[in-house]
């Protein structure tokens, strides 16, 4: 999730890390420069967003095994 914030709110937030000694900023703007590092666009993968089925079915043989592999329990518990 991302959002933004105002001038003024950015102003407060330099006031209060300004206090901090030398060695803490420094690990402060590594961790924001870290942060805001992209990742290049050419290296997107879709695979890596979903477990990619590999089979040497076709997709109607697949459908075909879902269909019939189906079980229909109607079976009501009475309490």
């Amino acid at each position: 999730m991302n959002f933004a914030i105002t001038n003024s709110t950015i102003d407060k937030y330099f006031r209060f890390l300004f206090r901090l000694d030398n060695n803490s900023k420094k690990r402060l703007i590594i961790k924001l420069t870290e942060s805001i590092e992209t990742v290049d666009k050419n290296s997107f993968n879709l695979k890596n967003l979903y477990g990619a089925w590999e089979d040497s079915k076709d997709s109607d043989e697949i459908i075909k095994e879902i269909r019939e592999s189906r079980v229909n329990n109607r079976k009501i518990i009475d309490f």
